[in-house]
């Protein structure tokens, strides 16, 4: 009887121990080994254009007796030709300036549309949002044709200025419906009592209704300088010169001649042209969250 109660009391004691190993493998199957995983896959390719972009040509072109994966002799001179033997800092105040112009014209078309949309409730407003959406899902490569025509009559071929007033054909559409989401979380009895007290509808936008809204208009203005930053197909068919295109494009027609690719240049300049989306991104993520989760103050 008592070799009995002492076994069971041992299993009892060895239990726990049991269940807690179980919990622990089966979270880092569950958890931290996919997560790996994907944190990985998704930094690769970061890590290789940072080495490749200090990685000296003799490494670059030797992987029989250089590490691929790491850097044996670091070098500034692919960083040095970008920055002083092209025309990238030129290149990357057209992009940032294309951003946030394009940018800018998109937030304040979104956010009239969507105001009116979800809060005026004219006849066929519904229907009205649905559509500025499908216009969302029009290819670039359909209307860049048209739009070229209209560029060219409007005498702004080879200019900034075409894709900033290009670039909104797609911003508009998704930050609309993009608002249209996040008014519709903020309480319609705010602009009611501010419509007894007399005041006019742009004054409830700007007092009550913005405020409010900052993180999904943060949300909108993140997407919006995002795909501006990073679109290809319209600058490469608007912008002739070499001295007015944008990153994505100059890189891949600047820095490859022939046959001949650049690579130390060619990361270097993608890896640069990626900070800035990056320090946007990490300054405004707690905002981008909170709007993705419909948070309203209260």
């Amino acid at each position: 009887m008592s070799d009995t109660v002492a076994q069971a009391s041992a299993v009892a004691r060895a239990a726990p121990d049991t269940m807690a190993w179980d919990s622990g493998l089966r979270r880092l199957m569950m958890i931290y080994l996919p997560l790996a995983c994907f944190v990985i896959i998704l930094l690769f390719p970061f890590y290789w254009m940072a080495i490749t972009s200090f990685k000296p040509n003799a490494e670059l072109m030797n992987f029989r007796e250089h590490n691929p994966f790491w850097i044996s002799s670091p070098t500034l001179t692919h960083v040095k030709h970008l920055l002083f033997d092209t025309a990238y800092p030129r290149w990357l105040w057209t992009t940032m300036l294309v951003a946030i112009g394009s940018t800018t014209l998109s937030l304040l078309a979104s956010t009239l549309a969507a105001y009116a949309i979800e809060r005026l409730r004219f006849r066929g407003s519904p229907y009205v949002g649905l559509g500025i959406y499908l216009a969302y899902l029009v290819p670039p490569s359909i209307l860049f044709i048209p739009l070229a025509t209209v560029v060219v009559q409007f005498g702004l071929f080879d200019s900034p200025m075409a894709l900033i007033l290009v670039y909104p054909t797609f911003l508009v559409p998704f930050c609309t419906w993009l608002l249209i989401g996040y008014f519709k979380s903020i309480p319609y009895e705010l602009e009611e009592c501010a419509l007894v007290d007399g005041a006019t509808r742009l004054q409830i936008l700007r007092r009550i209704t913005l405020p409010l809204a900052v993180p999904g208009l943060i949300s909108a203005g993140i997407f919006s300088f995002t795909l501006s930053w990073n679109e290809f197909i319209y600058a490469l068919a608007f912008i002739q010169s070499g001295a007015n295109k944008t990153v994505p494009v100059a890189i891949l027609t600047e820095l490859v001649t022939g046959d001949v690719y650049q690579w130390g240049a060619l990361m270097a300049g993608s890896l640069l042209g990626s900070l800035p989306v990056a320090i946007f991104y990490s300054l405004f993520v707690d905002y981008y969250v909170s709007s993705l989760t419909g948070a309203v103050k209260e």
